[in-house]
Protein backbone atom coordinates (compact mmCIF):
# COMPACT_ATOMS: atom_id res chain seq x y z
CA UNK A 1 0.00 0.00 0.00
CA UNK A 2 3.00 2.28 0.98
CA UNK A 3 4.61 1.90 -2.11
CA UNK A 4 0.99 2.16 -4.22
CA UNK A 5 1.04 5.74 -2.37
CA UNK A 6 4.06 7.22 -3.07
CA UNK A 7 3.72 6.37 -6.85
CA UNK A 8 0.74 8.05 -7.14
CA UNK A 9 1.72 11.58 -4.48
CA UNK A 10 3.44 13.48 -7.04
CA UNK A 11 -0.25 13.40 -9.18
CA UNK A 12 -1.61 14.70 -5.93
CA UNK A 13 -1.75 18.35 -7.32
CA UNK A 14 -2.80 18.32 -10.66
CA UNK A 15 -5.23 15.89 -9.82
CA UNK A 16 -6.47 18.41 -6.71
CA UNK A 17 -6.64 21.01 -9.61
CA UNK A 18 -9.00 18.67 -11.90
CA UNK A 19 -11.17 17.95 -9.18
CA UNK A 20 -11.64 21.60 -8.06
CA UNK A 21 -12.56 22.50 -11.67
CA UNK A 22 -15.32 20.26 -11.51
CA UNK A 23 -17.47 22.36 -9.33
CA UNK A 24 -15.91 25.71 -10.64
CA UNK A 25 -19.37 27.26 -12.02
CA UNK A 26 -20.68 29.98 -10.22
CA UNK A 27 -23.22 31.16 -9.20
CA UNK A 28 -25.44 27.81 -8.18
CA UNK A 29 -27.44 27.38 -5.58
CA UNK A 30 -27.93 24.64 -3.78
CA UNK A 31 -31.17 22.77 -4.92
CA UNK A 32 -31.11 19.75 -1.88
CA UNK A 33 -31.54 17.32 -4.65
CA UNK A 34 -28.72 14.53 -5.10
CA UNK A 35 -28.14 13.63 -8.87
CA UNK A 36 -25.76 11.62 -10.54
CA UNK A 37 -24.81 13.46 -13.59
CA UNK A 38 -22.41 12.07 -16.26
CA UNK A 39 -19.50 15.55 -17.12
CA UNK A 40 -18.44 16.05 -20.41
CA UNK A 41 -14.98 13.94 -19.68
CA UNK A 42 -17.10 11.13 -18.79
CA UNK A 43 -16.83 11.19 -14.95
CA UNK A 44 -19.71 10.93 -12.81
CA UNK A 45 -20.72 13.38 -9.88
CA UNK A 46 -23.33 12.31 -7.25
CA UNK A 47 -24.10 14.91 -5.38
CA UNK A 48 -26.41 18.49 -5.23
CA UNK A 49 -23.84 20.34 -7.61
CA UNK A 50 -24.62 23.38 -5.81
CA UNK A 51 -23.76 22.41 -1.78
CA UNK A 52 -20.52 23.66 -0.04
CA UNK A 53 -19.99 19.71 1.05
CA UNK A 54 -16.64 18.03 0.85
CA UNK A 55 -15.50 16.54 -2.71
CA UNK A 56 -14.26 12.88 -2.97
CA UNK A 57 -12.44 12.26 -6.22
CA UNK A 58 -12.25 8.86 -6.57
CA UNK A 59 -10.02 7.65 -9.41
CA UNK A 60 -10.90 3.46 -10.38
CA UNK A 61 -9.98 1.06 -12.61
CA UNK A 62 -12.85 -1.81 -13.52
CA UNK A 63 -9.40 -4.31 -14.05
CA UNK A 64 -8.25 -2.79 -10.67
CA UNK A 65 -8.40 -5.69 -8.29
CA UNK A 66 -7.44 -3.54 -5.61
CA UNK A 67 -10.27 -0.91 -6.60
CA UNK A 68 -12.78 -3.91 -6.54
CA UNK A 69 -11.83 -4.37 -2.87
CA UNK A 70 -12.61 -0.42 -2.09
CA UNK A 71 -15.46 -0.66 -3.89
CA UNK A 72 -16.90 -3.67 -1.74
CA UNK A 73 -15.42 -2.17 1.17
CA UNK A 74 -16.46 1.65 1.60
CA UNK A 75 -18.56 2.06 -1.44
CA UNK A 76 -22.32 1.99 0.68
CA UNK A 77 -20.44 4.43 2.61
CA UNK A 78 -19.52 6.87 -0.26
CA UNK A 79 -22.72 6.71 -1.44
CA UNK A 80 -25.14 6.91 1.95
CA UNK A 81 -22.97 10.82 2.57
CA UNK A 82 -23.54 11.53 -0.85
CA UNK A 83 -27.43 10.72 -0.78
CA UNK A 84 -27.05 13.12 2.58
CA UNK A 85 -25.70 15.94 1.03
CA UNK A 86 -21.91 15.54 3.40
CA UNK A 87 -19.86 15.03 0.00
CA UNK A 88 -20.12 15.62 -3.28
CA UNK A 89 -18.63 12.25 -4.86
CA UNK A 90 -16.70 12.34 -8.47
CA UNK A 91 -15.77 8.91 -9.79
CA UNK A 92 -13.82 9.18 -12.44
CA UNK A 93 -13.16 5.86 -14.40
CA UNK A 94 -9.51 5.51 -15.69
CA UNK A 95 -7.32 2.67 -17.71
CA UNK A 96 -4.29 2.51 -16.02
CA UNK A 97 -2.43 -0.31 -16.96
CA UNK A 98 -0.25 -0.70 -20.33
CA UNK A 99 0.24 -4.97 -20.35
CA UNK A 100 -2.16 -7.18 -21.88
CA UNK A 101 -4.77 -8.62 -21.36
CA UNK A 102 -5.57 -6.06 -18.31
CA UNK A 103 -5.64 -2.99 -20.54
CA UNK A 104 -8.13 -4.03 -23.36
CA UNK A 105 -10.16 -5.70 -20.44
CA UNK A 106 -10.57 -1.88 -18.75
CA UNK A 107 -10.62 -0.52 -22.05
CA UNK A 108 -13.79 -2.26 -23.09
CA UNK A 109 -15.51 -1.63 -19.73
CA UNK A 110 -14.97 2.16 -19.47
CA UNK A 111 -16.17 2.45 -22.46
CA UNK A 112 -19.60 0.68 -22.13
CA UNK A 113 -19.95 2.55 -19.08
CA UNK A 114 -20.38 5.98 -21.21
CA UNK A 115 -23.07 4.06 -22.86
CA UNK A 116 -25.41 3.49 -20.00
CA UNK A 117 -27.32 6.39 -18.44
CA UNK A 118 -27.22 8.05 -15.41
CA UNK A 119 -30.05 6.40 -14.12
CA UNK A 120 -27.98 2.95 -14.01
CA UNK A 121 -24.85 3.65 -13.71
CA UNK A 122 -24.39 2.71 -10.38
CA UNK A 123 -25.96 -0.44 -10.67
CA UNK A 124 -23.94 -0.74 -13.85
CA UNK A 125 -20.58 -0.21 -12.18
CA UNK A 126 -21.58 -2.84 -9.08
CA UNK A 127 -22.19 -5.63 -12.10
CA UNK A 128 -18.70 -4.62 -13.42
CA UNK A 129 -16.90 -5.33 -10.39
CA UNK A 130 -19.26 -8.23 -10.15
CA UNK A 131 -17.09 -10.07 -12.47
CA UNK A 132 -14.04 -8.17 -12.63
CA UNK A 133 -11.70 -11.18 -15.02
CA UNK A 134 -9.44 -13.10 -12.35
CA UNK A 135 -6.93 -14.09 -12.00
CA UNK A 136 -5.44 -10.57 -12.22
CA UNK A 137 -2.94 -10.04 -15.16
CA UNK A 138 -4.08 -13.62 -16.79
CA UNK A 139 -7.50 -13.41 -17.61
CA UNK A 140 -8.92 -12.12 -20.16
CA UNK A 141 -12.46 -10.64 -19.89
CA UNK A 142 -15.22 -8.03 -19.86
CA UNK A 143 -16.11 -8.86 -22.94
CA UNK A 144 -18.58 -6.77 -25.38
CA UNK A 145 -21.33 -9.73 -24.55
CA UNK A 146 -20.65 -9.52 -20.99
CA UNK A 147 -20.98 -5.98 -20.74
CA UNK A 148 -24.23 -5.79 -22.69
CA UNK A 149 -25.77 -8.45 -20.31
CA UNK A 150 -24.29 -6.29 -17.11
CA UNK A 151 -25.70 -3.40 -18.94
CA UNK A 152 -29.51 -5.35 -19.27
CA UNK A 153 -29.48 -6.33 -16.24
CA UNK A 154 -28.71 -2.86 -14.96
CA UNK A 155 -31.74 -1.27 -16.12
CA UNK A 156 -29.91 0.05 -19.50
CA UNK A 157 -30.40 -1.48 -23.11
CA UNK A 158 -27.45 0.10 -25.30
CA UNK A 159 -26.08 -2.90 -27.17
CA UNK A 160 -25.00 -1.25 -29.76
CA UNK A 161 -22.78 1.24 -28.03
CA UNK A 162 -21.34 -1.43 -26.00
CA UNK A 163 -20.58 -3.78 -28.98
CA UNK A 164 -19.38 -0.95 -30.67
CA UNK A 165 -17.22 0.48 -27.87
CA UNK A 166 -18.56 3.81 -29.48
CA UNK A 167 -16.74 5.77 -26.57
CA UNK A 168 -13.01 4.12 -26.55
CA UNK A 169 -11.19 6.48 -28.00
CA UNK A 170 -13.14 9.03 -25.77
CA UNK A 171 -12.35 7.47 -22.68
CA UNK A 172 -8.80 7.00 -23.41
CA UNK A 173 -8.11 10.26 -24.15
CA UNK A 174 -9.46 11.91 -21.33
CA UNK A 175 -7.39 8.89 -18.99
CA UNK A 176 -4.39 10.76 -20.83
CA UNK A 177 -4.91 14.11 -19.57
CA UNK A 178 -5.13 12.91 -15.79
CA UNK A 179 -1.39 13.00 -13.89
CA UNK A 180 -1.97 9.17 -12.24
CA UNK A 181 -0.25 6.14 -11.82
CA UNK A 182 -2.03 4.15 -9.05
CA UNK A 183 -5.41 2.92 -8.64
CA UNK A 184 -7.02 3.14 -6.51
CA UNK A 185 -6.70 7.15 -5.87
CA UNK A 186 -8.61 8.98 -3.57
CA UNK A 187 -8.67 12.63 -2.66
CA UNK A 188 -10.71 14.64 -0.47
CA UNK A 189 -10.67 18.20 -0.93
CA UNK A 190 -7.34 18.18 -2.54
CA UNK A 191 -5.79 15.98 0.02
CA UNK A 192 -4.80 11.78 -1.31
CA UNK A 193 -6.14 9.65 1.72
CA UNK A 194 -4.15 6.63 2.15
CA UNK A 195 -5.53 3.36 4.68
CA UNK A 196 -8.44 5.21 5.39
CA UNK A 197 -9.73 5.25 2.25
CA UNK A 198 -10.88 1.34 2.83
CA UNK A 199 -12.13 1.75 6.54
CA UNK A 200 -15.83 2.70 5.94
CA UNK A 201 -15.50 4.66 9.41
CA UNK A 202 -12.40 6.63 9.12
CA UNK A 203 -13.72 7.85 5.58
CA UNK A 204 -16.72 8.64 7.39
CA UNK A 205 -15.19 10.69 10.50
CA UNK A 206 -12.65 12.21 7.24
CA UNK A 207 -15.34 13.26 5.61
CA UNK A 208 -17.94 15.02 7.89
CA UNK A 209 -15.20 15.88 10.11
CA UNK A 210 -14.36 18.42 6.42
CA UNK A 211 -10.76 17.78 6.89
CA UNK A 212 -8.39 15.60 4.58
CA UNK A 213 -5.06 14.10 5.74
CA UNK A 214 -1.14 14.96 4.48
CA UNK A 215 0.56 12.79 2.30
Amino acid sequence: MKKRLLAVALACVAIAVLGVLAFSSPGVSSSGEVTLTRQADGSMILADLGSDAPVLDVYEDFDCPVCKDMHSKVDATIRKLAQEGKVKVVFHTVTIFRDEPMRSNSIRAAAAARCVPETSWLAFRDEVYAMQPAPHGVASGFTVEELTRAARKAGASVDACVTSQTYAQAHLTETAKIPLQGTPTVVLDGQMLGDEAFDPAALERLITGGVGVQV
